[in-house]
C-alpha cells in the first residue's frame, strides 16, 4: 500500500541515536519509492503540531525517537484519522518492545509498506495522552534521575531505579479505582496501557493495549533489601508472584500521595499529584508487522 510518511523525529532522543540514524532510514525510503518528508521536533508541544498537520495531509506520522514522542505523537493523533507508525530512535523504546516492532528502526519501516493496522488505547490524565504506564512513588524520583544522567541507553532507567532506591522512605497513597477507595503504603502506584517501561522491566506483563482497562500495580512497604532482591523479577514479569506486589484492572484510576511527587508517563512528567488516570478506548490506529 502507499503511503505518504511524516518522519517526526526528536533529534535529541537517546542521546542523538535517531539523528545518526536518518541516513539508512531516508536510505531505505527512497529504494522504496515511499514519499516522505522529515520534521524535526523542538519540543513535545512541537510533535503534537507536527502529528496533527500529518493527520491532516493524510501522511502516516511516524515517530522517529522513544517513548516520550510516540506517546506525543499517538495523542495528537486521538480523534482524527491519523494513523501512527513507531520507528525506535530512543534510550529503551519500550513500547515498540511490547508491539513487536523491531529495535532497528530501518527494520521497522518494514510497516510502512506491509504493516497491518492496529487499534489501540490510550492513557489520559487531563487533556494529555501516553502510550505505555503512568506511574509515581519511587518511579519519580529514578525517573528524574534516569533523565538527568549522562549513563547511556537503558541502563540509565536501571541506575534511576538503585539510586531511588538509596533514599526511598515508605509513601502513602489514597487511591481511587473505578470510585472504590484503596490506601496503600509503599513504593509506587502505576497504571499501565502497555506492559513495559523502564529500559525492558515488565511491571504490568498482562496489561493489553485493546481491552480498555488500565493494569494497576501497586507494590508495598518492605524492607529496601527484599526490594532489592526481588527486584530482578520485574525483567520477567514474575514479581506478581510476590505478596507486596497487588494488581489490579480499572478505567480510571485518582491517585493522592501524603507528599508531592510527580506522574511520569512515557519517561516524562505529565502531572503533579493527586492526578487522574484514564483510558481512551481505541483512541489510535497503529501500522504493526
Amino acid at each position: 500500500m502507499e503511503r505518504d510518511v511524516a518522519l517526526i523525529l526528536n533529534p535529541a532522543a537517546g542521546g542523538g541515536r535517531g539523528l545518526r540514524l536518518l541516513a539508512g532510514v531516508e536510505e531505505w525510503l527512497r529504494s522504496h519509492r515511499i514519499r516522505y518528508r522529515v520534521a524535526r521536533t523542538r519540543d513535545l508541544d512541537h510533535a503534537r503540531e507536527l502529528a496533527q498537520a500529518a493527520a491532516a495531509a493524510g501522511e502516516v506520522a511516524a515517530a522517529f525517537g522513544g517513548d516520550g514522542i510516540v506517546g506525543a505523537v499517538a495523542g495528537a493523533l486521538d480523534g482524527t484519522d491519523g494513523v501512527l507508525a513507531v520507528l525506535p530512535g530512543g534510550r529503551a523504546n519500550d513500547f515498540a518492545r511490547c508491539v513487536g516492532i523491531p529495535r532497528s528502526p530501518v527494520a521497522a519501516c518494514e510497516a510502512l509498506v506491509s504493516g497491518r493496522e492496529r487499534r489501540i488505547d490510550l492513557g489520559a490524565v487531563g487533556d494529555r495522552r501516553f502510550v505505555g504506564i503512568a506511574s509515581c512513588g519511587i518511579d519519580s524520583d529514578a525517573n528524574r534521575i534516569a533523565n538527568a544522567t549522562r549513563v547511556p541507553g537503558e541502563a540509565a532507567y536501571l541506575y534511576g531505579a538503585l539510586r531511588a532506591l538509596a533514599r526511598w522512605r515508605p509513601a502513602r497513597f489514597e487511591i481511587e479505582l473505578d470510585g472504590v477507595r484503596v490506601e496503600h503504603v509503599g513504593y509506587n502506584v502505576a497504571a499501565a496501557n502497555a506492559p513495559a517501561y523502564g529500559g525492558g522491566m515488565y511491571l504490568a506483563p498482562g496489561a493489553l493495549l485493546d481491552d480498555g482497562l488500565l493494569d494497576v500495580v501497586t507494590v508495598g512497604a518492605v524492607s529496601r533489601a527484599r526490594f532489592l532482591r526481588k527486584f530482578p523479577g520485574v525483567f520477567r514479569g514474575s514479581h506478581l508472584r510476590n505478596p507486596e506486589v497487588t494488581l489490579r484492572r480499572a478505567r480510571e484510576v485518582r491517585i493522592a500521595a501524603d507528599r508531592p511527587f510527580a506522574l511520569y508517563a512515557d519517561g516524562d512528567v505529565i502531572a503533579q499529584l493527586p492526578a487522574t488516570v484514564r483510558t481512551v478506548p481505541a483512541a489510535v490506529r497503529l501500522l504493526v508487522p
